[in-house]
């Protein structure tokens, strides 16, 4: 990897397209605003994903600066083409993960043990888990080194039953993420649709949304370096 820097991991979903042939892909602000705070914070950073394949974008917003940023660094697009699914990568390299959202990361991240079990590991060795919107389905088949559900009894959050259904995507989903996570023994708490709401909860971040992907990225970030980040850290201009 060649560097003697901190890293972070950043999951995405593998999942281009819906099943009903709607495009799909990691939701970009929810990669784009991890990867901010990090090379702000001076971490280094890698992408992990379901399959051993380039992932794709989705949900650009070209005119907000992060996204931008994002879509035109060298190194990101370096190492999204290098990324792969989580047998490549060792738990104890990563201090800090995020799972990114986007509807596809319904399908896939509940359904990869491996992924689940790389972000428990790092949780169990000391490390911070992050998940926003969708990205959250990562922790609902994760199991604990004790066998118990890892969801079970955490305060969190993820993408609301009153947000899938504004957005149309109720019926379509292959399960509606708050109620599976209640079902685990979650203690879910949901905020005002669409609006920014983050919790934390011992070395757990979870946002609600979209628009709490900047605060998530946020608290997980200074959780993991002990450091606040500067407050223009989103738009400061690319190392």
């Amino acid at each position: 990897m060649g560097t003697d820097r901190p890293r972070g991991l950043i999951a995405v979903t593998s999942v281009e397209r819906l099943p009903s042939g709607q495009r799909a892909g990691f939701w970009l602000p929810e990669a784009a605003y991890p990867w901010r705070a990090m090379v702000t914070a001076g971490w280094d950073f890698e992408f992990v994903t379901t399959r051993d394949e380039e992932p794709a974008p989705g949900g650009i917003d070209r005119s907000d600066p992060p996204q931008r940023m994002f879509l035109e660094d060298p190194e990101v697009r370096r190492k999204l083409a290098a990324a792969r699914s989580a047998r490549h990568y060792d738990p104890a390299d990563f201090p800090l993960v995020f799972a990114a959202g986007g509807p596809g990361a319904m399908w896939d991240f509940p359904a990869d043990a491996r992924l689940s079990a790389l972000l428990v590991a790092i949780f169990e060795a000391g490390g911070v888990v992050a998940a926003v919107c969708h990205g959250v389905a990562a922790l609902v088949n994760a199991n604990s080194a004790d066998g118990e559900a890892f969801v079970s009894g955490r305060r969190m959050t993820g993408f609301s039953n009153r947000e899938e259904e504004a957005i149309g995507l109720s019926a379509a989903v292959p399960f509606l993420l708050e109620d599976a996570l209640v079902q685990r023994g979650a203690k879910f708490e949901a905020g005002e649709p669409f609006r920014p709401h983050v919790i934390t909860d011992d070395r757990l971040v979870t946002g609600q949304n979209p628009a709490s992907a900047a605060g998530v990225a946020q608290f997980a970030t200074q959780l993991a370096t002990g450091d606040p980040l500067p407050p223009n850290w989103l738009r400061r201009p690319a190392p």
